[in-house]
């Protein structure tokens, strides 16, 4: 083998490992509640807001705090350290990104997978079929 490749080589596998070193444990893949808070490492979880637990805004510590169920049917409460997302209240799905402090689940961001006005099956039922 040629000088340069064996150094390119060694060059890729060193950055490969630097990058998995760095990225790999800082985001974990997606987890209940219960294995996010025994691993006790970030994480994705996955959910709904529990809607009659409402919701609150805490103005001077910045803080919105929820209640969500994830998809196993464990509820716990999350602190969002940023004012409450647009849409929140439509949202179909939660994504939370974050760790566990104690018995609340901190989540830095939190990604909202919102109903499709192109997913309408009212539309779909009363479309007429296409004439050829």
């Amino acid at each position: 083998m040629k000088p340069k490749t064996i150094i390119g080589l060694v060059v890729l596998v060193g950055f490969t490992a630097l990058l998995l070193t760095s990225f790999g444990s800082e985001v974990g893949g997606y987890m209940s509640f219960a294995e996010a808070q025994d691993t006790g490492t970030k994480a994705h979880v996955v959910g709904h807001w529990v809607e009659d637990q409402g919701y609150g805004y805490d103005r001077e510590a910045n803080v919105f705090s929820f209640t969500m169920r994830d998809e196993q049917g464990v509820t716990r409460r999350v602190a969002y350290p940023k004012p409450k997302p647009a849409n929140f209240e439509e949202a179909e799905k939660l994504v939370l990104e974050g760790q566990f402090n104690g018995e609340v689940f901190v989540a830095d961001n939190i990604l909202m997978k919102c109903p499709s006005k192109y997913n309408d099956t009212r539309a779909l039922e009363n479309a007429q079929p296409a004439s050829y």
